[in-house]
């Protein structure tokens, strides 16, 4: 796939190198257009070391390669640089989208390589905005987004947390790179939103069961498989809600969060939105048992070694399936340590979920922590497996296995 990135003056360009490798890296083409503010950034150097190829920063140089892509052999003459690239293109990212680039491309102006590139694209366009977050809530930057949605470009959304001023926080920050390629990876591909208008109720971490007001009993699990479950469902069109358990990692941008702790909030919080859900996912690592007769305060250890009563936590995922409606998709997680996929397909069957995805956690590559996964999906059809890779990769298989059952 042949993906042009502009990139415009914003402190958050630094960013695009990443995007840049990682692009490359996945074994795309990757050329860099810039604006001049955004040599005062990042060098052109730096992406050209990464892509391989010349980076133009003005309609008016030449090209070295004359409008070639890395791999290719050089044109045989010296094209209009702005064009050249555009019309070639499978897709064009701009990142980071400041407040400025917005308005220009929204009142249709086109000042430098970047702007007249997007102008004259016939390929998908996807902005990647980053400003500050007044910036970004100022009607006239909300106005300039509505225009270009309505104009078919992609704009995504940006994230939530610490912005470049000191001590500021708000919504404004670059999407991750790597979410960035997703949607480049999907937009020019022409994929289809395969769970577009469906809302899909996610569980992510491990739930913590206290032994008193400190302490309590949990598990490894970060949520990174849910997280990115949760990611891969938005960008599939999804309307996505999270129930996150004790979860440590940045949120994808425009998935609506709620926090829980304990097995119990878990389930209530989850009682409460299944009933609006097309798809559950219960990758949450839900305690088996929880200590009887928490007390108010810390237990004294010089009182000696106390003794733990434990009981046993109802199962989220049977009850909730007990209660489903025609038409909701129900997918479950087993964690077992050692071959156990006949052990998760006995508990899909036990539980009536639609699919149960299995990964033996005795393998230290993967799993708690991990960024890879490697799993077997479980329906009444069969077993499919799926072997290892990111955590990201394998959320896009499993979210490509749910569209399938709901189409079939």
């Amino acid at each position: 796939m042949r993906i042009l990135l502009g990139v415009p003056g914003g402190i958050a360009a630094y960013k695009a190198l990443e995007f840049a490798r990682l692009a490359v890296k996945a074994g795309h083409s990757v050329r860099v257009i810039q604006t001049p503010a955004s040599l005062r950034f990042v060098g052109r150097a730096s992406f050209a070391a990464i892509t391989g190829a010349p980076v133009l920063a003005s309609e008016f140089e030449d090209d070295p390669s004359k409008g070639s892509w890395p791999g290719e052999e050089p044109g045989l003459h010296s094209p209009i640089s702005h064009l050249a690239l555009i019309e070639r293109a499978d897709v064009y990212v701009v990142a980071p989208a400041t407040a400025n680039t917005l308005a220009r491309l929204a009142s249709g102006s086109a000042e430098d390589l970047v702007t007249t590139s997007a102008l004259a694209a016939q390929c998908k366009v996807i902005l990647a905005p980053a400003m500050n977050g007044l910036m970004w809530d100022n009607e006239a930057t909300q106005a300039n987004v509505k225009t270009l949605r309505a104009r078919e470009f992609e704009v995504l959304d940006p994230g939530a947390g610490q912005l470049a001023s000191h001590g500021e926080e708000g919504t404004g920050r670059l999407v991750e790179p790597h979410e960035i390629l997703f949607a480049a990876e999907a937009s020019a591909a022409g994929a289809e939103k395969a769970l577009a208008g469906l809302r899909v109720l996610v569980t992510a971490g491990g739930t913590r069961e206290p032994i008193d007001r400190v302490r309590y009993i949990g598990n490894r699990s970060s949520g990174k498989m849910g997280v990115e479950i949760a990611r891969a469902a938005k960008q599939a069109g999804a309307d996505v809600t999270l129930l996150a358990a004790n979860v440590a990692i940045e949120i994808p941008s425009g998935v609506t969060l709620i926090r829980v702790e304990t097995a119990q909030e878990l389930e209530n919080a989850a009682s409460s939105a299944f009933g609006q859900c097309d798809v559950l996912v219960m990758t949450a690592a839900v305690a088996d048992f929880r200590p009887v007769g928490v007390p108010s305060g810390k237990i004294d250890k010089s009182q000696g070694t106390p003794s733990l009563d434990l009981e046993p936590v109802r199962d989220i995922l049977r009850g909730l399936a007990a209660e489903r409606a025609p038409g909701q998709t129900l997918v479950g997680f087993a964690a077992e340590f050692g071959n156990g996929v006949d052990r998760a397909e006995a508990k899909r069957a036990s539980k009536g979920v639609d699919l149960m995805v299995y990964n033996d956690i005795s393998n230290t590559e993967i799993g708690f922590d991990s960024e890879l996964n490697e799993v077997t999906l479980l329906t009444a059809e069969g077993r499919t497996a799926v072997e290892k890779q990111t955590k990201q990769a394998v959320a896009g298989r499993i979210i490509q296995a749910i569209a399938e059952l709901r189409a079939s």
